[in-house]
């Protein structure tokens, strides 16, 4: 599943699994040097991992 969206500064996005676990991505801001970069403040549950696109290796460990 794929959901492509528009979102200015302050407003969030939410997922939430089965077990009603939320992980919320909210837009801080727009870079101002960088052409269309945002800012992200993602805030997960412990048991789940946040990583960065560039040093994800795809493995589940």
């Amino acid at each position: 599943m794929a959901l492509t969206l528009g979102r200015k500064a302050g407003e969030k996005v939410f997922i939430i699994d089965e077990h009603g676990r939320e992980i919320e991505i909210e837009v801080m801001k727009a870079e101002g040097n960088i052409k269309n970069a945002l800012r992200l403040r993602i805030t997960a549950p412990q048991e789940f991992k946040v990583v960065r696109g560039e040093v994800y290796d795809g493995s589940s460990s």
